[in-house]
């Protein structure tokens, strides 16, 4: 990077309203030639047409992104900056409003023309004050010339909109807002101009003719004013201080209110500024700084190299991210061209550019502006398809710019849809302008330019009859005159006045369009309400007699009526009696409202009382009593779920024949958990997972609305979201189990699978073939049917089973030959969980036991269970077939949790074979009495056996054990010593 230091360059810097514009052009002209770089197309348009009545229009060229005007020896050029001709020799050259140099967007552009583009004599800066500090830093030879403001500038504090003085501009930052501002003043002063950057030139020139002409005496505009156009305003309004730049909404910056304020007064004529509509008045501060024109200067710009290396893609996209070597300048984000730069290389453009020459060509095609403002990938389609038609055809194909050209070719329609065909066509008229890329150009070029004047002129007479109509419109005469119309609505609940639109009813509120908003809001919103108050004192009538299936309860607490939003349930007295809270307007009040509120809260009480059925009968059943009656309770206040463990002393307590009467009312003994399993449907549950949430945390809190898709899904287990409250799953039906959470009636199928299995010694004689997982010492191994089951396999199924109690031992294999291993390559292993590898040793396992004590003598359910449809099973992974060494395999045995090594000198290892007392069965399998119940974590219950049941040798039928060397370390220090040792021994 160059910091160029001539003595030629000058910096004439200053508010609005100092003449910058005009000294450069009277400089420039007293050259022989030159140029000068402006940053809008409107006001490069305003300035070629004064300077073609100075010279004539043979002797200066326009040129900008979609128009290019060159007569055959120009001797001045006016351009927008990004199409300044740099490379040719002017002898004076004048770049405007330097400061947007901090843009995002384009101030890498203007940061290059201030450091890069010279005249051969003269070269003026022109800009804001701020700039001073930049100028000094990057060009400490240049002269900075600070020029005074002509007029002064004064707060005239906020004014209503309607009541704002004549030759006012009203300042709004977005398309909506300043329609809707231009439609109030056409009924409050007869009509306004509207001016906005996307306008083309022609239709902005014809609507500040309207203004400039006196047949309106207001200019409602965006910020495009701000930047150099020189309209006749004695005041500035604006009616809000915020404003989305393309990122972000953000509050206007002081230098950004100067620059636009600064509109006011013209020459001697002083102007004042203020606020109007929602826009909060101005800080004193800011009021200050505005009046004196003192504001923060500009501390770094933003930069892109410039001197890019077209030798391949990879070599342009480095130079494009070279870093600047100033303190004053920063590298700009990634722009438009360099994203249509991405999407072209990771395409067919990014094969066919391999040259120089290629590369230097899509390069410029990436230049092209996406006027429209669609995605970057859409964008990128037409990057793409542009130069790969230059490439294979040498021009752009004339069928395809033809039919997009053709599409624009419209000029019916609204003024957004005339708005966005004219950003169609500037695309093409880009395109249409650029050297060498139609066959045609001159055809497409008046083509382009004739659709683009054809739509302005329809857009200007669009927003001529919208805004500068002087009848006064029929709704206001209406509020005038106290006289209103009986409202329409239609199926989309848009309510409308003999064709305007003045707000949507749902449900019983009302909400006035925002195109009805600022100074007129609140008679507006009376009027509005007066007219609507009939049709919300009908719809009272029809929901107090509407069936049942027209009120759905959503997941958000929400209450819907034919699909519109009625009421919202709020907390009851207590968990299983919520209240509702009806949403309405004053409009709905007396015997209205309180018909409304009784019908809402009498289908709420239904509707809990229909979907909980089963929940809600155990408040109070007739046939228990005592500690029976206790758990139907606790069920009952826990939406039909509790854990076992919970309650564990008194179901101990219960009889069978206590135990029938809770089965009968639909209450299931499980392993884990005592719940109803009829509750734990979707509907069930994702209403209790509303009435929990109503006094825990809200509605609004993560998983409510979640969890019931996750129900509805049928998904037997999940991965736990630590955003959401661990007790919602418990609500939801699922008990969280080390990384996931499991659907409990999975849970108690899964006990049901490994209960058989430890009640078995695989050591024992067995008549017939063990069962898939049997293992010896009463354990079990994992299987297919396990893991499938819960739809989880590997750590995650085995972190399941660690939570529940379970405990692993893992045994190394026997390393099997290589043709043993080929001999059996067709059997399949039964999968088996992941655990932290430790041979030979029990990795001990925090958690809720596996199994309870064994006093307990109450048996678990094994009823199957109809609520869940069995998962889709598991897939294994295809085994490596890299020749590399095999990793040693080892045997997995699961068993019931507990105490382990208590007791036991020196903490020594049990033998292998040997049983714990807690793991060895006790006593036979119960016979029971055909309830098909058993202990809960899969051990017998032995005070239901008859006698002790019998010891055995653990080491029966067993191998006897190899006695094992201790493995030694060559590498540890201990080796070292014991090669003393042995030396000396020698």
């Amino acid at each position: 990077m160059t910091l160029f230091t001539q003595p030629s360059v000058k910096a004439i810097l200053g508010p609005t309203n100092t003449g910058k514009t005009y000294f450069a052009i009277e400089r420039m002209l007293a050259h022989s030639s030159g140029m000068i770089g402006l940053p809008l197309r409107l006001l490069a348009r305003e300035v070629y047409q004064r300077v073609a009545e100075r010279v004539g229009a043979h002797a200066v060229a326009l040129v900008t992104g979609e128009e290019r005007v060159v007569p055959p020896k120009p001797r001045y050029w006016v351009a927008t900056v990004e199409a300044m001709p740099v490379g040719m020799p002017v002898e004076c050259l004048a770049v405007d409003e330097i400061q947007t140099a901090i843009d995002f967007d384009r101030g890498h552009i203007f940061t290059d023309r201030i450091l890069n583009a010279r005249g051969i004599s003269e070269t003026l800066l022109l800009g804001s004050a701020t700039m001073a500090p930049m100028i000094r830093a990057l060009l400490p030879n240049a002269e900075i010339i600070h020029r005074p403001r002509f007029s002064e500038l004064t707060y005239a504090g906020s004014k209503k909109t309607s009541r704002q003085p004549a030759r006012s501009a009203i300042v709004a930052f977005s398309a909506n807002q300043v329609y809707a501002i231009a439609e109030l003043i056409r009924r409050e002063r007869g009509g306004a101009a509207v001016v906005m950057g996307a306008l083309s030139p022609r239709t902005r020139n014809a609507q500040v003719d309207l203004y400039q002409n006196g047949d309106v005496d207001f200019l409602v505009a965006t910020d495009a004013i701000g930047m150099g156009l020189n309209l006749d305003i004695h005041h500035v309004a604006f009616a809000d201080d915020t404003k989305f730049d393309g990122r972000q909404t953000r509050p206007l910056t002081p230098s950004e209110f100067g620059q636009i304020a600064g509109r006011a007064g013209r020459h001697a004529r002083n102007g004042t500024f203020g606020v109007t509509a929602g826009a909060a008045p101005f800080e004193d501060d800011l009021v200050v700084a505005l009046e004196t024109h003192d504001f923060e200067p500009v501390k770094v710009l933003q930069w892109r190299n410039n001197q890019l290396n077209f030798a391949s893609l990879n070599a342009l996209r480095d130079s494009l991210e070279r870093s600047p070597d100033h303190r004053a300048l920063t590298r700009v984000p990634i722009a438009t061209d360099q994203q249509a730069l991405d999407f072209a290389t990771r395409h067919e453009a990014g094969q066919l550019a391999k040259g120089r020459d290629s590369v230097a060509l899509l390069w410029e095609v990436c230049q092209t502006p996406d006027y429209v403002g669609i995605s970057p990938a859409a964008h990128g389609e037409i990057v793409n398809r542009i130069f790969t038609d230059l490439i294979r055809r040498q021009s752009v194909g004339e069928d395809w710019i033809a039919e997009q050209v053709r599409f624009c070719d419209n000029i019916s329609g609204d003024i957004d849809t005339l708005s966005y065909r004219i950003k169609q066509i500037r695309t093409w008229t880009f395109v249409a302008n650029r050297k060498n890329w139609l066959q045609d150009p001159t055809h497409w070029r008046e083509k382009t330019r004739d659709i683009e004047d054809r739509l302005s002129d329809a857009l200007h007479q669009k927003l001529t009859q919208r805004f500068v109509d002087r009848r006064t419109s029929v709704l206001i005469r209406h509020l005038k005159d106290r006289r209103m119309a009986s409202p329409e609505i239609n199926d989309r609940g848009e309510v409308s006045l003999e064709g305007h639109l003045i707000g949507t009813l749902e449900g019983f509120r009302f909400t006035l369009a925002r195109t009805e908003g600022g100074v007129d809001a609140k008679a507006l919103q009376s009027a509005a309400e007066q007219a609507v108050a009939p049709e919300i004192r009908n719809r009272a009538d029809r929901l107090s007699g509407a069936p049942n299936e027209e009120f759905v309860l959503a997941s958000d607490g929400r209450l819907r009526w034919r699909g519109e939003i009625v009421g919202e349930i709020v907390e009851g007295d207590t968990l299983l009696r919520p209240r509702v809270l009806v949403l309405a307007d004053e409009a709905l009040t007396g015997t209205e409202l309180e018909r409304v509120q009784d019908r809402l809260g009498l289908w709420l009480r239904h509707h809990v009382n229909t979907v909980l059925e089963p929940v809600v009968a155990l408040e109070a059943p007739a046939d228990l009593e005592g500690t029976a009656r206790g758990i139907a309770y606790q069920l009952y206040e826990h939406l039909g779920l509790i854990p076992r463990q919970q309650v564990a002393d008194e179901v101990k307590a219960l009889d069978q024949d206590v135990r029938g009467k809770l089965r009968k009312l639909g209450v299931k003994f499980g392993a884990y958990h005592i719940y109803v399993p009829m509750s734990l449907k979707p509907a069930p549950r994702e209403l209790a997972l509303i009435l929990y949430a109503l006094k825990n945390g809200g509605v609004r809190q993560p998983g409510v609305s979640d969890l019931p898709h996750i129900v509805l899904s049928g998904r037997t287990s999940i991965e736990i979201d630590p955003e959401v409250a661990p007790k919602l799953y418990e609500i939801a039906g699922f008990k969280v189990a080390g990384k996931r959470a499991v659907r409990v009636d999975i849970l108690e199928r899964l006990a049901d699978i490994i209960r058989p299995l430890i009640a078995l010694d695989a050591n024992r004689p067995h008549e017939g073939e063990l069962p898939a997982g049997a293992a010896e010492g009463n354990g079990f191994r994992v299987t297919v049917e396990m893991t499938s089951l819960l739809g989880c396999s590997g750590e995650d199924f085995a972190s399941i089973l660690t939570s529940l109690g379970y405990r692993v031992r893992r045994t190394p294999k026997p390393a099997q030959p290589a043709e043993a291993a080929a001999g059996t390559s067709g059997e399949t292993p039964a999968p088996t969980a992941e655990a932290p590898s430790a041979a030979s040793e029990d990795v001990a396992t925090a958690g809720e036991p596996a199994a309870f004590s064994a006093e307990d003598n109450n048996a678990v359910e094994t009823a199957p269970d109809t609520a869940a449809e069995p998962p889709v099973a598991a897939t294994d992974a295809a085994p490596e077939t890299d020749a590399k060494p095999a990793e040693p395999e080892f045997d997995e045995v699961w068993s019931p949790g507990g105490r382990r090594n208590e007791g036991r000198r020196n903490n020594q290892p049990r033998r292998e074979g040997q049983a714990r007392r807690q793991d060895r069965p006790q006593g036979k399998p119960q016979r029971g009495d055909g309830s098909g119940e058993a202990r809960e974590g899969g051990r017998p219950d032995k005070r239901r056996g008859k006698g002790k049941p019998q010891r055995h040798d653990a080491n029966q039928g067993r191998p006897p054990r190899e006695r094992r060397e201790p493995a030694f370390d060559p590498d540890s220090p201990f080796a070292a010593l014991a090669a003393l040792k042995s030396g000396k021994s020698d």
